[in-house]
């Protein structure tokens, strides 16, 4: 799917000239769910990376998972490893009796460049708390306290656990079930969709009735962005500057959002580059009557670290 189709999004303008292009597949809904706009092939089937997290926490609250707030925003989160994110992620292990030690997720440093710093000058190494899905994890593990579920293999496809988010994902797309199964960077089973499917879900949870799972996902989100990110990220700041949006990032040049009155949209850069999400998102979001994005969507093309050009939307 990544190549068959994937259509130029995104200009590197340097000095007035085109100095690269980023290919790739979006796609925006209306609140009724027709198309308003497509590129690409956003029908054929793709791997969503941590986009899917809030499906993924819809499937942990139908199961059992008593999260809200900061906390459940945490579990949708790709977290930038600051040290409330660490705070946070404790909390949601302690809450079932359980601690850093039980998390099975992959070791990494922190995203934020500082926080990993800091992590690193106080004598630590890479390990799964300081990971960005370790939030997710957190809850995967109370989930499973909370359903009665064994603890180990919670990473297994087959365990009760990710058989509840294959049926999530399926539900929640429209896409029916996963066309591929893999291991995402974390650790986790990683279930395929479209970003048609993917614009869907994101639609379902944006509009979703009070007191549903969607709905609480959702209030979670826009209540606590940076929660879901972390200082200076581009989903935080987003979701910061539109009132009532659900978005997320994923790996490989993956992005989700969706407004209250439920238009959507996704998109997936082919390269795998995030460099362009910005651009490309702030313009979709401009085909849905958002506007007051300039600074958000801005990316700068630096020469001698002055801007002398930037990435332009080609959409």
């Amino acid at each position: 799917m990544i190549e068959d189709g994937a259509q130029v999004v995104a200009r590197v303008v340097r000095g007035g000239v085109t100095e690269s292009v980023h290919r790739g597949h979006a796609v925006v809904l209306a609140p009724d769910g027709s198309e308003l706009l497509r590129r690409g092939d956003p029908d054929g089937a793709f791997l969503p990376r941590s986009a899917l997290k809030p499906v993924q926490a819809v499937a942990m609250l139908r199961s059992g998972l008593d999260l809200d707030g900061e906390l459940l925003a945490l579990a949708c989160a790709s977290h930038s490893g600051e040290p409330d994110h660490l705070a946070g992620v404790r909390r949601v292990l302690a809450g079932v009796g359980l601690d850093e030690a039980d998390l099975d997720n992959t070791p990494a440093l922190p995203l934020d460049a500082d926080a990993a710093t800091a992590w690193v000058l106080a004598g630590n190494k890479p390990t799964p708390l300081t990971q960005n899905c370790s939030g997710k994890h957190a809850a995967m593990l109370a989930t499973c306290v909370a359903a009665g579920w064994d603890r180990a293999g919670y990473r297994d496809p087959d365990h009760p656990l990710q058989r509840a988010v294959r049926a999530a994902v399926a539900a929640l797309t429209g896409d029916g079930v996963p066309a591929h199964v893999t291991v995402d960077g974390c650790g986790a089973p990683l279930f395929s969709c479209t970003p048609a499917g993917l614009a869907r879900a994101f639609a379902r949870i944006a509009t979703a009735p009070e007191g549903t799972p969607e709905q609480r996902v959702a209030t979670a989100v826009r209540t606590h962005p940076w929660w879901v990110g972390g200082t200076g990220r581009f989903p935080t700041r987003l979701i910061e500057a539109v009132p009532g949006l659900v978005a997320k990032d994923g790996a490989e040049g993956v992005f989700a959002a969706a407004l209250p009155g439920g238009g959507a949209l996704a998109v997936k850069i082919a390269d795998g580059s995030p460099r362009p999400l910005p651009a490309v998102v702030t313009t979709l979001l401009g085909t849905l009557g958002v506007s007051g994005l300039a600074d958000v969507g801005h990316v700068p093309v630096l020469g001698h670290g002055e801007a002398v050009g930037e990435v332009e939307a080609a959409l």
